[in-house]
């Protein structure tokens, strides 16, 4: 040590007299250069971590309502989460990009039944069903099928033809103009009638109160039937309360509503498969969502449509079966019979047709024109009429 120099330690430094700090090696010798174990493990956690980080960061995600007037007991909502959202899931995490936080209201908690339209065209809803059954004004080209009774049993065979009629412009845009995207249509399984009692003949419809919705109540034009405005929420307890004595229905709507209940009476009478709804998307939400997204939305349609109909055939010979496990019984209408109810009503088209617009006769020739090049032959041919 210099003379004349004063030094102390002060916190790991050496501290000259004047107050300058001579800096002290805080690991003295070789072992500076042999960072320990444990530092090692702090080194890699540390990484790891930021890794993690960055990555969870990277994602997106995406928050979707999903709204349905209808409960999920019925298969058109059952398979929004179980086939689409399920999809899209998949297809997301494949590079995990992206994820969607659904958030999902059904059975009229967000959005009622006949007004679900109007809940995602103002953004309350991103996404879900659409019954365009309810929707003959605003969206009288999708209700095409309605106005063609006694069309394929098949539903199979409807959701095709309206498939290929959706690529129309003039179907576009009809969705367009209530700010929403169409992803996949759903069509119901052949329709029949539920009622408190028997039907064997034309004549035994003559000054009952049918319920229905709204469409499907021009079927019992000329055929003596009174039509009354319902629907599936509203089946069981207006027959119970006498509203009215029987109801159009399909098998595997009639079965989960316990119509059997209150209207032990199923006739199959082959009114045909409708096209009832679809699932679709606000146009805004629509538009903002990135390419990869989209692409996973529309695998997740195609996955609803397929699983949708393989389910719902499924289902059309067990909800016979459990009509009747029920208490109810099923009865044929006898071809003959059939061919007067479908020749009682006047030709449904033309009213539609006015309401519809100048685009109306095209649609109607490619729907049922899609239907014929299945070799399904009309019982009439209403757009020839």
């Amino acid at each position: 040590m210099k003379p004349g120099w004063l030094q102390r330690k002060r916190g790991g430094v050496m501290i000259r007299s004047e107050g300058l700090p001579i800096p002290r090696p805080t690991c003295p010798g070789e072992h500076c250069m042999r960072p320990n174990s444990a530092s090692l493990r702090s080194l890699v956690a540390g990484v790891a971590c930021a890794a993690a980080l960055g990555s969870a960061q990277a994602q997106e995600v995406i928050r979707l309502q999903v709204a349905a007037g209808h409960p999920p007991i019925f298969l058109w909502v059952k398979h929004i989460k179980e086939s689409l959202m399920a999809t899209v899931d998949a297809e997301l995490k494949k590079t995990g990009k992206y994820r969607i936080d659904w958030n999902e209201s059904y059975g009229g908690t967000l959005a009622k039944i006949g007004s679900e339209l109007e809940t995602m065209q103002q953004g309350l809803s991103d996404m879900g069903i659409v019954a365009t059954v309810f929707q003959s004004a605003k969206l009288p080209l999708n209700n095409v099928t309605y106005f063609v009774p006694y069309g394929p049993p098949d539903a199979n065979i409807v959701t095709q033809a309206i498939d290929y009629i959706q690529g129309l412009p003039e179907l576009t845009a009809e969705w367009t103009k209530y700010n929403t995207v169409y992803l996949a249509g759903f069509a119901i399984d052949n329709y029949g009638v539920a009622s408190n009692f028997p039907i064997n003949r034309l004549e035994d419809l003559k000054g009952r109160k049918i319920g229905g919705a709204g469409p499907n109540l021009a079927w019992f034009r000329g055929t003596g039937a009174v039509g009354v405005q319902g629907s599936l929420n509203t089946f069981y307890n207006d027959i119970k309360t006498g509203v009215y004595e029987g109801v159009v229905a399909f098998a595997t709507s009639a079965v989960p509503a316990k119509l059997f209940e209150v209207a032990p009476h199923y006739t199959v009478t082959n009114m045909g498969a409708m096209y009832a709804g679809a699932v679709a998307i606000n146009k805004n939400r629509w538009d903002r969502l990135p390419d990869e997204v989209k692409a996973a939305f529309r695998r997740g349609a195609n996955a609803y449509k397929a699983n949708y109909i393989r389910e719902q055939t499924e289902r059309i010979e067990a909800s016979y079966a459990a009509w009747q496990k029920g208490g109810g019984k099923v009865s044929q209408l006898s071809p003959e019979e059939q061919i007067r109810l479908v020749k009682a009503m006047p030709n449904p088209t033309r009213d539609w047709i006015k309401q519809a617009g100048p685009n109306g006769k095209k649609v109607l020739s490619a729907y049922m024109d899609s239907v014929r090049a299945t070799g399904y032959k009309f019982t009439r041919d209403f757009d020839k009429e």
